[in-house]
């Protein structure tokens, strides 16, 4: 059973995490998803889109060259919830590949765990955000780093 997602362009890829999957995200992106489970692969796929994109490109290159889309086409139809999509298909495929038991488990529960953190810090920053918080240490910060500059060259 494999993951699916469709692009900007209306492509429909299907994403299939084996061994030379794995091989390809290593050598085309510089991505290891066998090191996943220890969690600085996660937070980087998670905050770099770059490299998430290409790690998707990698792992779904013989499906792009089937189609004759290339690197920089296949990253320009990856924008917005696209690129969300593809990232989940990506880590539900490789949940699935893990030989052990128990690696499949705890990658799923960190993976669960991931998500839940993000929705919160999403969350917390849109509340910050609607009352008005990061506005104001915004305006504090100005107003301190304005205050210790001193005065201003020729006064």
């Amino acid at each position: 059973m494999s993951s699916t997602f469709k692009d900007n362009a209306g492509r429909l890829w299907t994403v299939t995490v084996d061994v030379n999957a794995i091989k390809r995200a290593r050598a085309i992106a510089g991505i290891d998803l066998m090191t996943i489970i220890e969690g600085q692969v996660l937070e980087r796929l998670a905050r770099d889109p770059i490299a998430l994109v290409d790690t998707i490109y990698a792992v779904c290159k013989p499906e792009a060259d089937a189609k004759g889309v290339t690197d920089e086409m296949f990253g320009a139809a990856m924008v917005g919830d696209v690129i969300e999509a593809a990232g989940m298909a990506l880590l539900e495929e490789l949940v699935r590949f893990f030989p052990n038991q128990k690696d499949r488990e705890n990658l799923k529960t960190l993976l669960d765990l991931t998500h839940k953190l993000q929705e919160k810090a999403r969350a917390t920053i849109a509340h910050s955000l609607a009352n008005g918080e990061i506005e104001r240490k915004a305006e504090e910060l100005l107003q301190s780093s304005g205050a210790s500059s001193g005065p201003a060259p020729g006064s």
